[in-house]
């Protein structure tokens, strides 16, 4: 009886510890995405102010951890390229829009500061890089008669 419970308590160890060395390798590595993008501002393409900064992609942040986006790059298929500075996106659902034109860059807003519109309407799309460049996460849309916006 003694030798069964020693075998057991070996196996449980064993397993346990080999349980604990993938969950938190898993967990390191948050799920950075795109959310979504409004890629066509409501209104007429003024190039006003209010117009380019109603035209956004969206992150979100799936993983448990926070994600520091320093150096992360979002570019479209003509290679207008946004380059993340110092920011963090929550884990659990934290997300962050980046807008097209200027404003003041928030915790979950970020400015592109374009005085032209970046993502085409007639269709694009969009890639996620880190700061290596290795290639996180694409979305891609066509022109669909009175939708400006999709999810990702």
């Amino acid at each position: 009886m003694r030798r069964t419970v020693s075998i057991l308590a070996a196996a449980t160890v064993a397993l346990t510890g080999s349980l604990a060395a993938g969950g938190p390798a898993s967990a390191a590595t948050p799920s950075l995405r795109f959310h979504g993008t409004q890629y066509d501002s409501p209104g007429a393409d003024t190039r006003s102010a209010a117009s380019l900064d109603n035209e956004w992609i969206s992150l979100v942040n799936s993983g448990s951890r926070a994600v520091n986006l320093s150096g992360y790059t979002i570019r479209d298929k003509a290679n207008h390229v946004y380059t993340f500075g110092s920011v963090s996106i929550a884990g659990n659902g934290g997300r962050l829009w980046l807008h097209t034109g200027k404003g003041t860059d928030t915790t979950k807003h970020r400015y592109w500061g374009s005085g032209n519109y970046v993502w085409n309407n007639d269709g694009d799309t969009a890639y996620l890089r880190n700061a290596s460049g290795k290639q996180l996460d694409s979305c891609s849309w066509t022109y669909k008669k009175d939708r400006a916006w999709v999810a990702c």
